[in-house]
């Protein structure tokens, strides 16, 4: 095991020098094309995330916009945020959370992209819509083969590496919790969240949405609530541990031996894992939102980047960081954020923890499913590989909560590293159509409209793969614009 877990890292190490040039290029780029929309339209997130959805069918409601953000913070908001912070502080040191911070800001830019390209690009299914970077892919460059290669990479990534990572965390947070490290434990684990799994991603999408949109806002405010309690509790180290971050991030003092090299590889690596910026996982969530135009749903996804790392991620830091040093001078992992909170509240706050986090990863994995199915079902038409799909995630549910941490989180780099830069390969010669469609939204906004997206529109035809733009003629009643008198009868 032992040198399967060398390897993998040897692994890690090469592709990860090339996975921050793209990411951090990429993204830097898409902040000056477009002139930072995520700063830029900050107000225009919170007002898109409350929109209705149209009606897909007769009786039957579409995704709403906030249903959407759910199933994307379902499997952003989860271990990456708890035992995935910790392992970055563990290992990078403090200095990891500045860039964590820096990866959020730059990233926010780079899922406004790749999540409009998924709305601009989705196709009709048969109780919402589906699409993502295999669709874009295929519809806008016509690169079949990439497609193929990233419909494959996303579903063994979250369907059964990421889902294992969870499960792992799920089973750690419960057997440090209960002082039962034995197999038997992590088996009685494992079998609980495999059946509850099967139950809801046989389920399909629209139960996949109901429960997310229960669970993740509930569990991520609890959690910051009892973040922001250490803060208050310590306030008076904070200071001191904001000049730490800092510092740290620029190799101005080492810290456990971290070079300036590795606290920046842990900061953009969990960064990355956590908010899944340029990966091309949440433009699978993305592209099912009913809405009235593309760019609403790109800003709500780059919400969604500034909710996860500047908000969960920094509750993490901050509990670890605020606790007594020997406390994150370890290997990290979900033992270590108990720990550090209980530190600063009492034994109650592993228990706490623990049940913070089942609820979290459980949303993680069934929010990753998602990604693999829609993914299945543009590779396959056949129900019968989706039912194995599902029955294969289930299992890989069970083996991650019995098994190694370590390599279970050497995996997910790998295969995060893989889909980053496979998706970054199309989203960057999309840039243009992303930023016709933002022009299209800020035209409409600047003369005091609801904007309503039209493939007709004269500034979008003749774009790249507007032939593909198939779900934008009109046929979606929230796409086409009231007139006066419709809004008065409303």
């Amino acid at each position: 095991m032992e040198s399967i877990l060398n390897a993998v890292a040897a692994v890690n190490d090469k592709l990860w020098l090339l996975v921050i040039v793209v990411l951090i290029g990429s993204g830097i780029w898409f902040c000056i094309t477009t002139f930072l929309v995520q700063i830029r339209y900050i107000p225009d997130m919170f007002r898109a995330i409350v929109e209705k959805p149209s009606d897909i069918s007769e009786g039957q409601k579409g995704i709403s916009a906030f249903k959407a953000f759910t199933i994307s913070a379902a499997s952003r908001v989860g271990t990456g945020n708890v035992a995935g912070v910790a392992i970055a502080v563990a290992v990078g040191g403090p200095g990891a959370v500045f860039w964590m911070w820096t990866i959020a800001i730059i990233g926010g830019a780079t899922s406004f992209v790749e999540s409009t390209l998924a709305q601009v690009y989705k196709v009709r299914d048969k109780d919402s819509y589906r699409g993502g970077p295999a669709y874009y892919m295929t519809k806008a460059l016509n690169w079949k083969w990439l497609a193929a290669i990233f419909a494959v990479l996303i579903s063994v990534t979250y369907g059964f590496v990421f889902n294992a990572v969870q499960a792992n965390s799920i089973s750690a947070a419960v057997t440090n919790s209960f002082n039962a490290d034995g197999m038997a434990g992590k088996w009685i684990v494992g079998v609980i969240l495999a059946v509850l799994t099967a139950v809801v991603v046989f389920g399909g999408v629209q139960r996949i949405a109901s429960v997310t949109q229960v669970i993740v806002p509930v569990m991520a405010v609890s959690y910051i609530v009892i973040g922001l309690i250490v803060v208050i509790i310590n306030i008076a180290e904070v200071p001191a541990m904001v000049t730490s971050i800092v510092s740290h991030a620029f190799g101005l003092r080492e810290f456990a031996g971290a070079t300036l090299g590795a606290v920046i590889m842990q900061g953009v690596r969990r960064g990355l894992f956590s908010n899944e910026a340029g990966m091309g996982s949440v433009p699978n969530a993305a592209a099912t939102a009913s809405v009235s135009h593309p760019a609403k749903q790109g800003l709500i996804q780059s919400l969604g980047v500034y909710f996860d790392t500047l908000v969960v991620c920094s509750i993490t830091a901050f509990i670890i960081l605020l606790a007594e040093p020997d406390l994150y001078a370890s290997e990290g992992g979900m033992e270590l954020t108990q720990n550090a909170l209980a530190n600063s509240v009492g034994e109650w706050g592993i228990h706490f923890l623990t049940v913070v986090i089942i609820f979290l990863a459980f949303s993680s994995v069934i929010g990753n499913y998602y990604y693999g199915e829609s993914n299945i079902e543009f590779l396959t038409n056949n129900r019968s590989y989706l039912q194995a799909f599902r029955v294969l995630v289930t299992l890989c549910v069970l083996g991650g909560a019995i098994g190694s941490v370590p390599l279970v989180w050497a995996l997910a780099d790998v295969f995060s590293g893989l889909m980053a830069i496979t998706n970054l390969i199309a989203v960057v010669p999309l840039t243009g159509v992303a930023l016709a469609v933002l022009r299209n939204y800020g035209r409409q906004r600047r003369a005091g409209l609801d904007p309503v997206f039209s493939r007709d529109d004269e500034e979008i035809r003749g774009l790249r793969g507007w032939d593909g733009m198939e779900c934008w003629d009109g046929s979606d009643p929230l796409t086409v614009r009231k007139t006066t008198d419709e809004h008065a009868a409303n």
